[in-house]
């Protein structure tokens, strides 16, 4: 069995389509989306089209929530405010009961996948440290957990009391031990890599790596700024900040 699992699509059209281009060279058995489809970027419509025909494994994440009024937005910063009230004004009916239908979590007999954490998957929780982690260990089984939400993959492991934070391309799981598994983003990546990530994951192998992939940031670019969504949305995927 083999996974495809990306995260944090946020309206790039462009770097979606390399994305599963890439994937499909992998041949996954199962294609696994965990959040975020909308927000950022010009082409939502688009996105949850591809996303309606890709796959039905998909978790909900805190922008698809947002563009659809499911979630107060007062904490977000203001670019991602005026990125969520463009986004709400272009959906159509269709459009709006898919973001709302989406699950807070996916799981199946070899996997967890959640946009933020799983305590509280409501509250899109971060993870960006082993304090974040631990409470999501704690309501793990022996299941691998997928998340994204931070655009920055990375891999944190439970052995007994001890976490370790891994930023290796690849990880072979052990026996006995516990993985989260951060995916990074596809639409708008945030380790200072400005290509695409997603995740493979081999169940028979039990390896899971992780895949950048090169797109045409110009043309997204260039969308945003015809959008008249904030420049800064455009300015920051060249740098992948």
């Amino acid at each position: 069995m083999r996974y495809g699992i990306l995260s944090d699509i946020h309206s790039n059209l462009e770097a979606y389509e390399a994305v599963i281009d890439t994937l499909k060279k992998e041949n996954p058995d199962k294609i696994v989306v965990v959040g975020d489809i909308v927000g950022y970027g010009a082409d939502p419509k688009e996105c949850i089209r591809l996303t309606r025909f890709l796959t039905d494994n998909i978790t909900c994440g805190n922008h698809d929530w947002a563009a659809v009024g499911l979630m107060n937005i007062k904490w977000f910063n203001y670019n991602a405010r005026r990125a969520v009230q463009w986004t709400k004004d272009i959906l159509n009916g269709s459009e709006e009961e898919f973001l709302k239908k989406l699950n807070l979590i996916f799981e199946d007999e070899n996997i967890i996948a959640v946009h933020g954490s799983l305590d509280n998957p409501q509250d899109f929780n971060y993870i960006f440290y082993i304090e974040d982690a631990i409470k999501t260990f704690s309501k793990m089984d022996k299941r691998p957990c997928f998340i994204g939400h931070s655009h920055s993959p990375v891999f944190f492991m439970r052995d007994k009391e001890r976490i370790d934070v891994i930023f290796d391309e690849a990880i072979r799981l052990e026996e006995g031990k516990q993985y989260i598994i951060n995916v990074g983003s596809v639409g708008q990546p945030r380790d200072g890599d400005n290509r695409a990530a997603c995740a493979v994951y081999d169940v028979r192998e039990q390896l899971i790596t992780i895949k950048r992939v090169e797109y045409n940031i110009r043309e997204t670019q260039e969308k945003i700024l015809n959008a008249g969504l904030p420049e800064i949305l455009a300015y920051r995927l060249s740098e992948g900040r």
